[in-house]
Formats: structure tokens, C-alpha cells, sequence
């Protein structure tokens, strides 16, 4: 399991139980990164649909005001690169503008 430099060649690892804890922890982080997709996906449909009856009833497609809230939401909780990610799913869920 390790190399000529003594460390698991996967994991970086300088013991095999280091890799063990490294190799599950990273199928965890899979599984989540699994779970983060679908999420957006499901709210990039949801948006889908907001856009859709907001626009059917006269409306712009884009609400400036509920997307600063929710930039401040996510910068709240998650700091400056919270307002990266907002502005990525914010991004995502508008299609093409």
C-alpha cells in the first residue's frame, strides 16, 4: 500500500489506517457531493417554475430584491465565499438570461 516515499499513493497517507480514514472519508464526501447535485438540481427546477408563473402573470423573470436576500443569507452563514456559491446557484437556477 505505500510507495518508495512511504506514504498510501491514493490518499497521501503515511499509514494504512491514515488511508483507511482518508479513503472512507472521501467516499462520504462523494456520497455528499451525490446529494449537494441533486439539490441544486432540484432547485434549479423549482426556480424553473417560479420564473415560469412569474412571467405567465406579468412579471419579470428576475427578482433583484429576493436575490439579494438570499446573498445575504448564504454570506451570513457561510462568509464571503458564501456570496461565490449564491451567486453560482443564483446563476444556475436563472438559465439563460
Amino acid at each position: 500500500m505505500s510507495t518508495q516515499t512511504g506514504t498510501a499513493p491514493d490518499t497521501g497517507a503515511h499509514s494504512p489506517e491514515a488511508a483507511g480514514i482518508i479513503t472512507d472519508a472521501r467516499h462520504r464526501i462523494d456520497d455528499l457531493d451525490g446529494r449537494i447535485i441533486g439539490l441544486v438540481q432540484e432547485r434549479m427546477a423549482v426556480s424553473a417554475v417560479i420564473q415560469r408563473e412569474r412571467i405567465t402573470s406579468g412579471g419579470r423573470r428576475v427578482n433583484l430584491a429576493r436575490e439579494m436576500e438570499i446573498l445575504a443569507h448564504y454570506r451570513d452563514q457561510l462568509g464571503k465565499p458564501g456570496t461565490a456559491l449564491a451567486m453560482t446557484l443564483l446563476e444556475l437556477s436563472r438559465g439563460q438570461i
